[in-house]
């Protein structure tokens, strides 16, 4: 996030884009609706009748994978009516006037018909986000998990360039990340390209740093991604894998492919909490301690790293994930050992720039927020204040290019797929909680009432659906929420599970699957 999670309640506008809030961040979701009791406008944009929709202003219910089409539609409206922020535009941007010629031709009566909206719902969203004072963007996996999703959040940026809400407190641009450490594994390097900070494994000065620091020789080879990991995996050119605290028998595209591809390796070995899916079928299995197990820390999608206290002791052999990594870093020949989590991060802060002012003194209590360069360092609240890091911010115009997968007679719906309030993830955890269980038992596939009518299904039967990849059976739940040419499957279930649909083909430059748009047929199970 650019911004913090307080800022949220101090928003004039606030635009939700591919993000279920008050059920994937409940605690961001609140903040939202805090901002609209005090005054704050909001827009919504979803394939889903989700619960923010209630209170939005403008609600814009559009087809999925049609994102880039309803920004640039935005933008059309913005700047045809002088609406953009021209001051801001001319002292801390380029390539503006690229971004102009290409929106030109996103009309909203063009892009209406294509997202399948009003287009007088896109002039009311553009005017309402133009003439915020502090209009912020809030987005997670709904912009990108599709093959142009880097290109969605390329016109995300644009957006918010276009009408100087970067840099600006109660505004910016905001992913909301999917689980609770993933800004702090990408922070450490957990890329294919990246050292710590971001510090890219290809530059030879880098490269050199980080040889001096830990005292042995370094590849500059770019590594795979997950997907890439997998395919290779089933392919043969991967024959070992270690995944920890990941479950991808549940939660990665095609499912039947991740199958292989596990079976496929030489060796497996899987470091996590319980046995999952994924766990069991390992060769070893680790068992490492949950987080309330354990020292340590983890940053969250403001930015801001926190302690973590070990509260009770682990079971059995379970062991902290960095004793399990520095054991098995020694038993290969790299004599290095560590005392304590807080050494680790004063090693941390001595190769990261951002988290150069880090230590377990100054976050006994408060997190801090990168960057936080120096000791004596306060933390940054948001980003991009006065200067971007790159001196100006650069317009990347990018054109809507229709989803890999389209609808036939064969397969006439659209699946997009979600989580659930209630349960986080593959239910590695929550699936172990009864009043969890309760609440969401079993798989489901939303269907619209029209559709359901059509197909002759009826709330709560069992049905079948298909796509180019597998077949799974599930529950079918009527509701209006729901477009009629579109569906929606949560992905957590191991029984009735989304992802066996889902196809594997990749951004090309992020190599995110495209998980939001899966064409699928229905069967009522006779």
């Amino acid at each position: 996030m650019t911004n913090s999670i307080a800022e949220v309640k101090d928003a004039d506008v606030i635009f939700v884009i591919g993000s279920n809030t008050t059920e994937n961040h409940p605690v961001i979701g609140a903040q939202m609706k805090q901002a609209k009791a005090q005054g704050a406008k909001l827009i919504v944009a979803d394939p889903r009748k989700i619960d923010l929709a209630n209170d939005s202003d403008v609600f814009l219910q559009i087809k999925p994978g049609t994102n880039i089409a309803l920004l640039n539609s935005m933008m059309n409206v913005i700047i045809e009516e002088g609406l953009e922020d021209k001051k801001y535009i001319a002292e801390r941007t380029e390539d503006y006037e690229e971004l102009v010629k290409l929106v030109k031709a996103y009309t909203p009566e063009k892009i209406g018909e294509i997202c399948e909206i009003d287009p007088e719902d896109i002039r009311k969203a553009a005017r309402i986000y133009a003439k915020g004072d502090k209009s912020g963007i809030y987005y997670a996996m709904g912009i990108t998990q599709h093959k142009k999703g880097t290109h969605g959040v390329m016109a995300v940026s644009n957006l918010a360039l276009l009408c100087g809400n970067i840099g600006k407190e109660s505004a910016g641009v905001n992913p909301l990340r999917g689980q609770n450490n993933v800004q702090g594994a990408c922070d450490m390097g957990g890329l294919p390209a990246d050292y710590p900070g971001y510090q890219k494994v290809f530059k030879p000065e880098i490269q050199e740093k980080f040889e001096k620091t830990w005292n042995t020789k370094l590849s500059p080879k770019v590594g795979l991604t997950i997907p890439e990991v997998i395919h290779g995996a089933e392919e043969g050119s991967v024959n070992f894998l270690y995944i920890m605290g990941e479950n991808p028998m549940i939660s990665d595209p095609d499912i039947n492919h991740v199958k292989k591809a596990l079976d496929n390796v030489d060796f497996l070995v899987v470091q996590d909490i319980f046995l999952t899916e994924t766990a069991e079928r390992a060769d070893v299995v680790l068992p490492a301690a949950s987080f309330a197990e354990k020292e340590g820390t983890f940053t969250n999608s403001e930015r801001r790293i926190q302690r973590v206290r070990k509260a009770v002791e682990a079971p059995g052999e379970a062991k902290p994930d960095w004793v399990i990594l520095m054991d098995i870093m020694n038993r290969l020949g790299y004599d290095k050992k560590y005392s304590s989590p807080s050494e680790i991060m004063d090693e941390i802060a001595s190769v990261t720039p951002q988290y150069g002012g880090i230590s377990y003194d100054r976050i006994s209590k408060i997190g801090l927020q990168w960057p936080c360069p120096s000791k004596s360092h306060p933390g940054t609240k948001y980003l991009h204040k006065g200067v971007f890091a790159r001196g100006k911010g650069l317009f990347m115009p990018q054109e809507y290019v229709g989803s890999v997968e389209s609808v036939d007679s064969e397969y006439p719906y659209i699946m997009t797929t979600g989580r659930v309030l209630y349960h986080y993830h593959s239910r590695s955890m929550t699936g172990r909680v009864e009043g969890l269980n309760k609440k969401a038992p079993v798989s489901f596939i939303e269907i619209n009432p029209a559709t359901a009518n059509r197909l002759n299904i009826e709330d709560g039967e069992k049905v079948k659906v298909t796509s180019r990849r597998g077949t799974i059976t599930t529950m079918a739940k009527i509701t209006d929420i729901i477009g009629e040419d579109t569906v929606f499957i949560p992905f957590h279930y191991a029984d009735g599970a989304a992802n066996v649909l889902t196809g594997t083909e990749l951004d090309p430059i992020a190599k995110i699957p495209e998980l939001k748009v899966t064409a699928v047929r229905i069967e009522k199970i006779l």
